[in-house]
C-alpha cells in the first residue's frame, strides 16, 4: 500500500521559514514526478511546485516563485519544500503527491499557518 506522509508544517510568523517533507513508502517509484499543492480555507486547491525524477526540472506557482525551493532525495523517497519569507496568504494545508505511469498518489496534508 502506497503511503505519503508529510511533516514540517506548523505556525510561523510572517517572514519566517518552514521546510516541509514528504516521505513515500509502499513501493519504489521510478521516473516519477513529485510535488506539492495547497488548499486554503474556502479556496480551490492550487499547484505550488513540482520536480521531476532527476531533479533537472522544477516548476513553481507564481505566488511562491523566488521564495520556495523544491528538492528530492530519491534514496530516501522523499520530497522537500523549503519556504522562506512566508506570508499570511501562504496559510493552507499543503499536500504532496507522487505521479508515475501507474497513477497519482496523495498524502493527507500538513497545516501551515502564517501569522501577521
Amino acid at each position: 500500500q502506497v503511503q505519503l506522509v508529510e511533516s514540517g508544517g506548523g505556525l510561523v510568523q510572517a517572514g519566517g521559514s518552514l521546510r516541509l517533507s514528504c516521505e513515500v513508502s509502499g513501493r519504489t517509484f521510478s521516473s516519477s514526478d513529485m510535488g506539492w499543492y495547497r488548499q486554503a480555507p474556502g479556496k480551490e486547491r492550487e499547484f505550488v511546485a513540482s520536480i521531476n525524477w532527476s531533479s533537472s526540472s522544477t516548476y513553481y506557482a507564481a505566488s511562491v516563485k523566488g521564495r520556495s525551493t523544491i528538492s528530492r532525495d530519491n534514496a530516501k523517497d522523499t520530497v522537500y519544500l523549503q519556504m522562506n519569507s512566508l506570508r499570511p496568504e501562504d496559510t493552507a494545508i499543503y499536500s504532496c503527491y507522487v505521479r508515475d505511469r501507474h497513477g497519482v498518489y496523495w498524502g493527507q496534508g500538513t497545516q501551515v499557518t502564517v501569522s501577521s
